[in-house]
């Protein structure tokens, strides 16, 4: 696994919160790309997309795993809207990333990898924010095997 030494620059974003079974996350995110279709507050063509995850759903009860779904944004408002969508930050500072390559299903040994193997041995120290993921492209885009997700460990 290639690890780098990025200075994350913090990201004004929108979310939606899904809260609930890891196998409705995509009902969220059909939710999200509504609300991006409708506004035009977050182009998929010209924003980046992530997802921050507040738990690990090989460890939690169904109930309480959380992903927040989110997009880029130019400004810091988000108007009430029918989505639930809100406006937020994922806060900058030095990260360690790592490149998954293909499903997301199995995004988890990236993941795993990072925690278990490459944290340890690297002398470095986690920052108080949860990894984070950046979808560079989508499963309606490429085929499975083609996709790209970068893997964000927020450090100090």
């Amino acid at each position: 696994m290639n690890v780098k030494i990025v200075d994350f620059p913090t990201k004004q974003i929108a979310y939606v919160q899904h809260c609930g079974a890891p196998q409705q996350v995509l009902d969220s995110a059909a939710k999200f790309i509504a609300w991006r279709k409708q506004t035009g507050l977050s182009p998929i063509e010209s924003s980046e997309t992530f997802g921050i995850p507040y738990s690990d759903p090989d460890t939690v009860a169904p109930e309480a795993f959380r992903l927040d779904i989110c997009g880029t944004i130019s400004q810091t408002a988000i108007p009430s809207n029918p989505f639930g969508v809100i406006a937020g930050t994922i806060p900058g500072g030095r990260c360690a990333v790592a490149r998954h390559y293909g499903s997301h299903d199995n995004i988890r040994d990236t993941v795993y990898q990072l925690y278990r193997e490459w944290l340890p041995n690297s002398g470095e120290e986690l920052r108080d924010y949860p990894c984070f993921f950046h979808w560079i492209n989508f499963i309606h885009d490429v085929d499975e095997r083609e996709l790209l997700t970068d893997v964000y460990l927020p450090i100090k």
